[in-house]
């Protein structure tokens, strides 16, 4: 594996629960070459510093939960919505943030992804760890179709209870239709990352394979796509 894939690697590595729980994602970032997520501070919904950004290992999740943990965040009206409005269908809970530029770009991937399957029962939903009144403008403005909820150390404690006690932005939790937690996908996804996930999801959603083999196929396919990424 070349030098350039093995970075990739490093920083979106798929944490699969049941697979290899609690394994810790090592990435190497340095000021001149910042890995395609951003952390951010620990009840802080704002941009991080430039401190922030340098380190020798972005935090990764040390508990990943077997199920989504129930919770109620705000929507854009201010309405507190529990996660269980949801219940019954596969999720694709993206957390982010409007400074977050590998947040940003994920959004139109997003918003395809929401179209593509809702006739198979995936649902996207954003959670947004920002202010209201910005969220608000930046989802009037992208025209984002799909539901957001938003917090600040609210949501923080919800990605707390996915593992994160100081997360990077973006990431992305993937279900299946019973609410099991199949994968956690941290770093900025990529349609094909997105595809595989959702494909093996699929299966497992139809009684063609069981979770332990969809989480294995994840993990596995997920290393063949960054071994194969040239540079």
């Amino acid at each position: 594996m070349n030098e350039r894939a093995l970075r990739l690697a490093g920083a979106v590595l798929v944490v699969v629960v049941g697979v290899w729980a609690g394994v810790r994602i090592h990435s190497a970032r340095r000021a001149d070459h910042l890995v395609p997520g951003v952390p951010t501070p620990v009840g802080v919904a704002s941009p991080p510093t430039p401190s922030d950004l340098i380190g020798e290992s972005a935090p990764q999740p040390t508990r990943i939960p077997d199920r989504l943990p129930e919770f109620s965040l705000s929507n854009l009206e201010g309405k507190s919505t529990p996660i269980g409005t949801w219940a019954g269908r596969s999720l694709i809970i993206n957390f982010w943030a409007t400074w977050c530029a590998p947040c940003r770009r994920e959004i139109p991937l997003l918003e395809s992804l929401s179209t593509e399957w809702a006739d198979r029962g995936v649902q996207v939903i954003g959670i947004a760890v920002d202010h209201r009144d910005q969220v608000g403008a930046f989802a009037r403005q992208l025209k984002i179709g799909y539901p957001l909820l938003i917090g600040e150390q609210d949501a923080l404690d919800v990605a707390a209870a996915l593992g994160f006690g100081s997360p990077v932005f973006p990431f992305t939790v993937f279900t299946d239709r019973r609410g099991e937690v199949v994968a956690l996908y941290v770093g900025e996804l990529g349609r094909p990352q997105a595809s595989l996930i959702l494909s093996v999801v699929h299966n497992l959603n139809q009684d063609h394979i069981e979770l332990k083999e969809a989480r294995r196929s994840i993990a596995e396919g997920l290393h063949r796509l960054a071994s194969s990424t040239p540079g």
